[in-house]
């Protein structure tokens, strides 16, 4: 299946959006529960998302005629193993080092490949699996700045690993059900497809979580409601984020997306460096340069 080069810049601005989301995530976490601060990635959204497919739909002149018979599926398992990951990802940060966390959950990509291969029967070249490699080396030379991250990444009793673990695998899980669900609108413009799938995704999502929400943590919601000045910026980050990779989905496969994707990691080290005046070492720009070796690697195989 032809790839659009719009791909590249779709997932470019993805990766810029949710490494400011998952900021402001981690400070939420320390207003509300790990359900709310997940919540507040979705409450907000769905109006959001809803307009932009219904503006795209009509800009372009191309609405959903009828509903395929795999998207619902596809969509919900998305949006549940989602909300899941997101979860997994929270409670990781909660358990142990954030390098650990983070940097497990970044084997997303390769996860991808297996998980993409068994649902949608997308395979990759050995010369894209090695590209996802190169990327994740150099996450993990990042992650982890001091001797002791990488020593409690090697200790699989730390709960932060398996949660960091689990929500990579959660996360590629969802990103190929979401790609399955777009590609489902056979004949349907890829952008459109792609903001149907999204509002379709964030509407259950919402409803979901909110209802779970208020069954197991009683008051959650309306905490995470009244947090509205924050996260309703969380909202509108994240659905730019989300637009981005859904966009990216319907035009290209997951683990291609989700490789590229590692360059979130550069922007974050740039965060750190110019805005909290973090110093930057050479074991970070070796890293820097090994993503970028990555993201070469994977736009020429792409």
């Amino acid at each position: 299946m032809f790839a659009s080069p719009l791909w590249v810049p779709a997932v470019l601005m993805a990766a810029f959006f949710q490494n400011l989301r998952s900021l402001l995530q981690k400070q939420l976490s320390s207003q509300l529960s790990t359900g709310g601060a997940t919540l507040s990635r979705f409450l907000f959204a769905f109006p959001l998302a809803l307009a932009y497919a219904c503006i795209l739909s009509a800009v372009k002149g191309a609405w959903p005629e009828a509903i395929p018979h795999a998207f619902p599926f596809y969509v919900a398992a998305g949006a549940f193993f989602q909300v899941v990951a997101t979860y997994a990802l929270l409670a990781s940060f909660h358990h142990g080092a954030f390098a650990v966390g983070n940097a497990y959950s970044k084997t997303e990509a390769l996860q991808a490949v297996v998980i993409g291969a068994i649902i949608l029967g997308e395979f990759l070249s050995l010369l894209a699996i090695l590209a996802i490699l190169v990327g994740i080396a150099g996450v993990s030379m990042i992650a982890f700045k001091r001797r002791e991250d990488g020593l409690m990444a090697l200790d699989f009793r730390d709960k932060a690993v398996w949660y960091g673990l689990a929500s990579g695998a959660m996360f590629a899980t969802a990103s190929v059900c979401f790609r399955g669900a777009a590609l489902s609108f056979e004949t349907l413009d890829p952008f459109v497809r792609a903001g149907w799938t999204l509002t379709v995704a964030v509407g259950l999502q919402t409803v979901v979580l909110s209802a779970f929400l208020a069954w197991r943590e009683p008051g959650q919601v309306m905490r995470t409601v009244r947090a509205w000045r924050t996260t309703g910026f969380v909202a509108v980050v994240g659905v730019t984020a989300s637009i981005g990779w859904h966009t990216a989905f319907s035009l290209q496969t997951v683990a291609l997306v989700k490789a590229l994707a590692q360059i979130e990691l550069v922007f974050s080290t740039i965060t750190s460096w110019a805005y909290f005046k973090e110093p930057v070492s050479l074991r970070d720009v070796a890293g820097i340069a090994l993503i970028g070796l990555s993201v070469i690697m994977i736009v020429l195989v792409a």
